[in-house]
Protein backbone atom coordinates (compact mmCIF):
# COMPACT_ATOMS: atom_id res chain seq x y z
CA UNK A 1 0.00 0.00 0.00
CA UNK A 2 1.21 3.46 -0.84
CA UNK A 3 2.17 5.93 1.86
CA UNK A 4 1.82 9.02 -0.33
CA UNK A 5 -1.56 10.71 -0.14
CA UNK A 6 -1.78 11.46 -3.87
CA UNK A 7 -0.99 7.85 -4.72
CA UNK A 8 -3.74 6.60 -2.38
CA UNK A 9 -6.17 8.88 -4.18
CA UNK A 10 -4.85 7.67 -7.54
CA UNK A 11 -5.46 4.05 -6.51
CA UNK A 12 -9.09 4.85 -5.65
CA UNK A 13 -9.56 6.67 -8.95
CA UNK A 14 -8.06 3.78 -10.90
CA UNK A 15 -10.37 1.32 -9.15
CA UNK A 16 -13.45 3.39 -10.07
CA UNK A 17 -12.27 3.63 -13.66
CA UNK A 18 -11.62 -0.10 -13.88
CA UNK A 19 -15.17 -0.82 -12.65
CA UNK A 20 -16.65 1.49 -15.28
CA UNK A 21 -14.50 0.02 -18.04
CA UNK A 22 -15.40 -3.50 -16.96
CA UNK A 23 -19.11 -2.71 -17.30
CA UNK A 24 -18.65 -1.26 -20.79
CA UNK A 25 -16.51 -4.19 -21.96
CA UNK A 26 -18.99 -6.68 -20.56
CA UNK A 27 -21.90 -5.08 -22.40
CA UNK A 28 -19.83 -4.92 -25.57
CA UNK A 29 -19.11 -8.65 -25.41
CA UNK A 30 -22.79 -9.40 -24.73
CA UNK A 31 -23.96 -7.36 -27.73
CA UNK A 32 -21.44 -9.04 -30.04
CA UNK A 33 -22.47 -12.47 -28.77
CA UNK A 34 -26.16 -11.68 -29.32
CA UNK A 35 -25.42 -10.53 -32.86
CA UNK A 36 -23.53 -13.75 -33.65
CA UNK A 37 -26.28 -15.92 -32.14
CA UNK A 38 -29.03 -14.16 -34.08
CA UNK A 39 -27.20 -14.58 -37.41
CA UNK A 40 -29.57 -15.98 -40.00
CA UNK A 41 -32.70 -14.68 -38.25
CA UNK A 42 -34.80 -11.55 -38.74
CA UNK A 43 -33.31 -9.79 -35.70
CA UNK A 44 -29.76 -9.91 -37.02
CA UNK A 45 -29.82 -6.37 -38.49
CA UNK A 46 -30.85 -4.76 -35.22
CA UNK A 47 -28.44 -6.85 -33.14
CA UNK A 48 -25.50 -6.05 -35.42
CA UNK A 49 -26.39 -2.36 -35.35
CA UNK A 50 -26.39 -2.35 -31.54
CA UNK A 51 -23.13 -4.29 -31.38
CA UNK A 52 -21.40 -1.88 -33.77
CA UNK A 53 -22.75 1.06 -31.79
CA UNK A 54 -21.31 -0.32 -28.53
CA UNK A 55 -17.96 -1.01 -30.19
CA UNK A 56 -17.82 2.56 -31.50
CA UNK A 57 -18.78 4.00 -28.12
CA UNK A 58 -16.08 1.99 -26.35
CA UNK A 59 -13.50 3.22 -28.86
CA UNK A 60 -14.68 6.81 -28.45
CA UNK A 61 -14.33 6.56 -24.66
CA UNK A 62 -10.83 5.11 -25.03
CA UNK A 63 -11.74 1.80 -23.45
CA UNK A 64 -10.58 -0.06 -26.55
CA UNK A 65 -8.22 1.20 -29.27
CA UNK A 66 -9.76 2.45 -32.52
CA UNK A 67 -7.94 -0.22 -34.53
CA UNK A 68 -9.25 -2.88 -32.15
CA UNK A 69 -12.75 -1.52 -32.72
CA UNK A 70 -12.29 -1.67 -36.49
CA UNK A 71 -10.98 -5.24 -36.28
CA UNK A 72 -13.87 -6.38 -34.08
CA UNK A 73 -16.45 -4.79 -36.38
CA UNK A 74 -14.82 -6.41 -39.39
CA UNK A 75 -14.79 -9.84 -37.78
CA UNK A 76 -18.40 -9.43 -36.65
CA UNK A 77 -19.58 -8.49 -40.14
CA UNK A 78 -17.60 -11.36 -41.65
CA UNK A 79 -19.05 -13.95 -39.27
CA UNK A 80 -22.62 -12.67 -39.61
CA UNK A 81 -22.50 -12.55 -43.41
CA UNK A 82 -21.01 -16.04 -43.66
CA UNK A 83 -23.71 -17.45 -41.35
CA UNK A 84 -26.58 -16.07 -43.41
Amino acid sequence: MANIKSQKKRNLTNAKRAERNKAVKSELKTRVKNAKVSAGTDAVVEDVRLAVKRIDMAAAKGIIHKNTAARRKSRLMKSVSSAS
